[in-house]
């Protein structure tokens, strides 16, 4: 009887958004080195050719954390501790005036990845960013005299900050981890002196 209801559930059709829900999943994977970027094509192209929950979770069988069939948020759960970013061959940006949490995973693979920084808010004295940067870019815009602190390796790339001048007593500090392959992390500051507090 149990099987009976998992192949009903596998025979219903997906949504656009359970498609992407899965392709951004392969991306993470790609970005954490789980899928080469040909398996990356490949199963992101059979996501959003997938019309039923069954053919979707046979992409992601082998990933950990893979859902099978994504799960929406039950009602009332916590939003994430961490914001994430990716970009695998595109862009993604987080820009304006947002909350930033503890935390936030940026990852580019063949991509852009932009974290503006200097009209959010910040609830909280020490943010870490995790950087990767494959064969991609991970650009931080925080103002002059932000508390910077670099860390990591680059390959074949670069990670470097463009800020200059004294570090401003008080203000946040920003922990930047990196790690770059064939591709940058650099933290600048905006093109108008625009400060955090």
């Amino acid at each position: 009887m149990e099987r009976e209801r998992h192949d009903d559930t596998d025979r219903l059709r997906v949504s656009d958004r359970e498609r992407e829900e899965v392709v951004e999943l392969l991306g993470r994977a790609t970005a954490e080195g789980r899928l080469t970027l040909d398996e990356y094509t490949e199963r992101a192209g059979a996501a959003h050719a997938a019309q039923t929950r069954g053919e979707l979770a046979r992409l992601t069988t082998d990933l950990p954390d893979a859902p099978g069939r994504p799960p929406a948020r039950p009602a009332g759960a916590l939003a994430p501790a961490a914001e994430k970013l990716l970009a695998v061959f595109g862009n993604d940006v987080r820009k304006g005036g947002w909350s930033v949490p503890d935390r936030i995973d940026a990852r580019a693979v063949f991509g852009d990845c932009r974290i503006e920084l200097h009209e959010a808010q910040l609830p909280r004295q020490v943010i870490t960013i995790e950087a990767e940067a494959i064969f991609g870019n991970v650009t931080i815009v925080v103002p002059e005299g932000t508390d910077v602190r670099l860390t990591g390796s680059a390959i074949f790339g670069d990670k470097k900050s463009k800020l200059s001048g004294p570090v401003t007593p008080g203000g946040p500090v920003l922990e930047v981890r990196c790690r770059a392959i064939f591709g940058d992390v650099v933290v600048r500051p905006p093109r108008k002196g625009k400060r955090w507090w």
